[in-house]
């Protein structure tokens, strides 16, 4: 197996991550959300200055509260992605070297009540981020996180490759297919000669912090905490859940890539689970309350909002070209997931614990073995 520093088969190492982000001057919007906070988190204990850049905590609680993000990266800027001034004005003062951009309006339920809202924070918003990245000398790498749903979903029984159609039923799945097409364009269009721009898209992204509306595992905590039945509109959904440390280890790893070795990686990747981590929603439920111990499961009646039923992704080409393949298998995912929400209701020090999760995981990633 070929140690030199930076080849793709030692990426896993963690020597190779300290090289990479240690002392790296990191830009990540949406820092303040669930998966934000998990990255920022994990961002700083590879030895990065991070500058997170994000509208405050919108949920209560928040996992950016309960860790105390604020105070544990370099910089932290409460703001609009659609502010272009202070935007512009957090990458001059800060002059990253790699963006990680995670803002967005997330939520596809969401997406059917602000539509103009989801557009604006994901379409332009993400453009405003592009340019103030190309006004900024000092990017060398850039990170877009989009989502499985930017694919047009026929529903078939297999995962998306990355070459195929961009589309999406909802607001939401259709402004990420927009942000994809734009970052293919603003890539050819603009950074023949500048940053090292590639997208990043996962879906169904569970663990510890969420506490996002609409999201099952969320969901299921909150009704279990407040001694009511779990009630899911749609049981036979199908997804394939995947731990949130999952897509957040191929994200620093596509960000290296990009970094040490430029434009030979700026496309898009998927980021996905096991092909045995497809479970339905009841199945999920169900596995929240088996690691929780308690708690009851009840089908609830289903609304006529359009939700796929079934979306999955095919990662050989992470697999291939990066080196990356996932870890856990969706049961692990809900139960690692369950036993931080137990932790952080026990009043037990989250950050600590937080750090312990990550550290298991990196400790167990299969592909660092490759």
């Amino acid at each position: 197996m070929d140690q030199r520093k930076g080849s793709v088969e030692s990426v896993g190492g963690l020597t190779m991550w300290s090289d990479t982000y240690k002392g790296k001057r990191v830009l990540l919007t949406g820092h303040t959300g669930f998966k934000g906070s998990w990255l920022a988190l994990w961002l700083t204990q590879l030895g990065a200055q991070v500058c997170g850049y994000a509208l405050k905590p919108n949920t209560t609680p928040s996992m950016f509260t309960a860790l105390d993000i604020e105070h544990k990266i370099a910089k932290n800027v409460f703001g609009d992605i659609l502010d272009r001034t202070l935007l512009n004005k957090t990458f001059e003062e800060f002059q990253p070297e790699i963006v990680f951009h995670l803002a967005a309006q997330p939520l596809v339920r969401l997406s059917y009540a602000e539509p103009v809202l989801t557009y604006e924070t994901n379409v332009m918003g993400t453009l405003n981020v592009l340019e103030a990245a190309r006004k900024t000398a000092s990017v060398k790498a850039f990170v877009n996180i989009t989502t499985d749903k930017c694919y047009e979903n026929k529903e078939v029984a297999r995962g998306y490759k990355e070459d195929e159609p961009m589309g999406g039923y909802d607001m939401y799945s259709s402004s990420k297919g927009c942000v994809e097409i734009l970052s293919s364009s603003y890539r050819r269009s603009f950074l023949q000669d500048g940053y090292a721009l590639a997208t990043a898209r996962a879906g169904n992204v569970i663990g510890g912090g969420d506490w996002a509306a609409d999201r099952l595992l969320p969901d299921c905590v909150r009704s279990i905490e407040a001694g009511k039945t779990i009630e899911i509109r749609n049981p036979h959904a199908t997804r394939p859940w995947q731990h949130v440390l999952e897509p957040l280890s191929g994200y620093l790893l596509l960000g290296h890539l990009l970094y040490t070795k430029g434009r030979e990686y700026a496309e898009g990747f998927n980021f996905g689970p096991k092909a045995d981590s497809v479970l339905t929603v009841a199945e999920v439920a169900k596995l929240a309350v088996k690691y929780y111990g308690k708690g009851e499961v009840v089908v609830h009646k289903k609304d006529n909002l359009h939700e796929a039923n079934l979306l999955m992704l095919d990662i050989t080409k992470a697999k291939e070209r990066l080196g990356w393949t996932p870890t856990y298998t969706a049961e692990e995912a809900v139960e690692k997931s369950v036993i931080w929400y137990k932790q952080f209701y026990e009043g037990k020090p989250m950050y600590d614990f937080t750090l312990q999760q990550i550290n298991e995981y990196m400790e167990k990633m299969q592909w660092k073995k490759n």
